[in-house]
């Protein structure tokens, strides 16, 4: 994988590999090089457990786990169904981004620096899957400020490239030469009244072939699940 601009790799845990889990996880035959990623925000230590994560998993199938908002009790994951798993923790907090495949990685997935708000230092987790690189972020809440952190993503990317996760943007991103493909539905209820769509997909080079938003409350938001494959 050739990156567009330098990155800042900050420490992270490394990729962990589990040992092979009693049921078969690994994700159906899919056409051409069409892959099935499922994103997800976690809601810290009061959301979804790793016994979420390992349920949904199971259910849907996918080539690539994205989470944000993992804590330390998700790094239990490879050892509890097997498969290849990393985190990037945010500097300072109990939480950060994770991700986890039935497959082997490529090389050791990136932690990238982003500008940073007031409060929170915000990073982003960039994985080789092959053919496609994946950018897996979890954005600051300030509407020009997210906007600026995924502008520094798109330049550390090469062209075939998808950006999922918490984007926490209200509005289009507006962001050049990428497509905003994931589902339309609602995927947070904002104080538990207002439903909003935060949790995205961007894709340059790419095509979207499915997309759905997953019933799941395990946490404040629902999880979502693309398959993308290369444009020809």
């Amino acid at each position: 994988m050739t990156l567009a601009r330098p990155y800042l790799r900050l420490p992270s845990i490394q990729p962990r590999h589990g040992t092979p889990p009693q049921m078969d996880l690994t994700p159906p035959d899919r056409e051409g090089e069409a892959i099935k990623i499922v994103s997800w925000n976690l809601l810290r230590r009061i959301g979804a457990t790793v016994r979420d994560v390992i349920d949904l998993i199971r259910t849907e199938r996918p080539d690539l786990m994205l989470m944000q908002e993992a804590t330390v009790e998700i790094d239990t994951l490879p050892t509890l169904i097997g498969g290849h798993y990393a985190r990037s923790p945010l500097p300072g907090r109990i939480h950060g981004l994770a991700c986890w495949s039935p497959w082997p990685y490529r090389r050791q997935p990136l932690t990238c620096t982003l500008p940073a708000g007031t409060l929170i230092r915000r990073v982003a987790q960039i994985v080789d899957c092959g053919p496609v690189t994946v950018a897996n972020v979890h954005l600051s809440h300030g509407q020009l400020l997210n906007r600026r952190q995924l502008r520094r993503v798109v330049q550390i990317l090469p062209h075939q490239a998808a950006i999922l996760g918490d984007f926490n943007q209200v509005g289009p991103a507006l962001i050049r030469h990428f497509r905003d493909v994931g589902p339309r539905e609602p995927t947070h209820r904002m104080a538990d009244m207002l439903p909003i769509r935060l949790d995205r997909c961007l894709v340059r080079g790419l095509t979207c072939v499915e997309r759905h938003v997953i019933e799941n409350y395990a946490s404040d938001h629902r999880p979502i699940s693309v398959l993308l494959k290369p444009t020809r």
